[in-house]
Formats: structure tokens, sequence, C-alpha cells
């Protein structure tokens, strides 16, 4: 009891000289960046071996910078029919996607709470009175603009939420600037191909993704992703659906637009997109979609 109560709070400690060098890694990589629209760039970089936390890292982002009024941030949902974050992105006219929150990958549908205009589309199903960690926050979307809600570890809490368009998801990495406690079982502290939002202090939107189940890239644990969202300047940081899901689509950057590596094919390429149920979607503005930016 007292070594799991001691591992729950050592494990997310960082010494500020580690975050520092992080810090300092992350600006001094050269990392490749391109404009995909007014207000929104793509930025990749791949970490060679014993640069980022001593393993290759492939890590994709997607950065939407404040002010972005010609864009429209929503969810995407295929309900109860698993798709690819490529063809849900697709079918909503969007010009990129995120793979979002977790779902049951025999019988489609969310595991957690998704409301889409107003429309409450799947509910959280919980495993026992308490909920999982990644039952217990959500992304929220009001106004065009995206704030991450920390919940409870009840059961319910999401549906006191107001706002028309949620996505429960989780864990929660950062919250007001500080790192949250995250338990040490296997799913956080073993490495992954991971998904992330972050919010930064400039009121950017990052999209992330850690490409893992390679040998050209590791993946990260939950407490490594929780330090590189901080060193890329997030005050608020959420993870979502992880693993074969972590895809990131970017409509024409590549050959299937598929931006990151997914690894379902077990080919470190662009091919292996995992069908899902559910996406963050970013558009252009109805009356700005015809134009090429």
């Amino acid at each position: 009891m007292y070594r799991f109560l001691f591992a729950l709070f050592l494990i997310p400690g960082v010494l500020p000289a580690q975050q520092d060098s992080l810090l300092q890694l992350i600006r001094k990589a050269n990392w490749q960046s391109s404009k995909i629209a007014p207000k929104v760039s793509w930025e990749r970089h791949h970490f060679a071996k014993g640069e980022l936390f001593q393993a290759n890292q492939n890590i994709n982002i997607l950065r939407i910078k404040k002010r972005h009024r010609q864009l429209d941030l929503s969810f995407g949902s295929g309900g109860k029919t698993l798709l690819p974050t490529s063809t849900l992105g697709k079918q909503a006219k969007a010009f990129a996607a995120l793979n979002g929150t977790f779902f049951d990958i025999k019988n489609g549908g969310s595991v957690d709470f998704i409301r889409i205009d107003g429309i409450t589309l799947d509910t959280t199903r919980p495993a026992s009175k308490f909920l999982a960690e990644h039952q217990r926050s959500a992304i929220v979307i009001h106004n065009n603009q995206v704030q991450i809600v920390k919940g409870d570890s009840l059961a319910g809490w999401e549906k006191r939420l107001n706002e028309d368009n949620i996505m429960v998801t989780g864990p929660l990495l950062i919250h007001h600037d500080q790192p949250i406690a995250l338990s040490s079982r296997l799913f956080n502290t073993t490495r992954h191909p991971r998904t992330a939002l972050g919010l930064t202090q400039k009121g950017e939107i990052l999209w992330i993704t850690v490409d893992g189940r390679a040998k050209e890239s590791a993946g990260m644990s939950l407490f490594e992703l929780t330090r590189l969202m901080s060193a890329l300047g997030c005050v608020e940081a959420i993870n979502l659906d992880g693993g074969g899901s972590t895809t990131l689509w970017v409509d024409g950057v590549t050959k299937t637009g598929v931006a990151n590596m997914p690894c379902d094919d077990k080919v470190f390429d662009e091919y292996g997109e995992r069908k899902v149920s559910n996406v963050l979607l970013l558009r252009r503005k109805k009356k700005l979609r015809g134009l090429r930016s």
C-alpha cells in the first residue's frame, strides 16, 4: 500500500532542471512547419534516439492560433459505425481531423459521453461506482472556443454541463498550469502512441500525435506526454484515445492526408489507420470553405 502511494506521487514529479532541459530541446528542434490555413500550421519533427526521453519519437502538431474566427471547431461522430479518422473528416467537409475519445471497438459507439449540437449521442459507461481516469474530464466547445473541464470521479457529473458540444475524455494531464497526479497503472506508465489536446498561455489550441509501437518512434507514457505538453507551453492538456487510434488527418499533406504514422498495419507509414467512433474537426466557415488558403 505505501509503496503504491509512493509511486503515485513520485512518478509525476519532475525536477525543474529536467523540465528546463526539455523546454530547450523542444525549442531548438528543427521543426518542419507548413501553413495549412489562416491561423493554422502543421508542425512535425522526428527526435532521434537519445534526444527525447532516450528514445526515437515522432511528433506531429496542428497549431490553431488565437482569433481563429474564419474556422469552425467541432466534434464528429460515426454513431455506431466505426470509420477511419480521414473518412469522418472528409464526410464532414473538414480540412483537418483528429481521432477523439474512447469507443467500443466491437459494437461501435463511444464509451464516454458525447454531445454534439445539443444532441447526446453516447453516454459514459462506468465500469464501477467510480469512473475511470479517462471519464473524469472533458473537452467543451462553446462559441467556437475550446475549454478543458475537470470533472468528478462519480458518474453523472458530465450531465450537469450545459454546453451543446462536449466530449468526455482523459486522463486530464495539466489543469491551471499544474500537472495532474496520475495513478501508476500500466496504461499510464507504459509507452504507447498518444493523442492529446492542449491549450497554451498564448491562446493557441494544439492537436498532438505521438507515434509509437515502432522502432522509429517508441511512443510515450502519460507522464512523458504531460512533460511534453508542458514544454510546448500548454497550461491545459488532456489525453484522448491513443494506441492504434492515434491519427491526425490534414487534407492534402500526404497521399492519404494522414500526417502521422498510425500503427495498426504494424508498418511505420501513413496507411495504418484504425476505424474509430468520433473525431475532432476543423473546417473553414461556410462562406470561406471554397477559398484556398
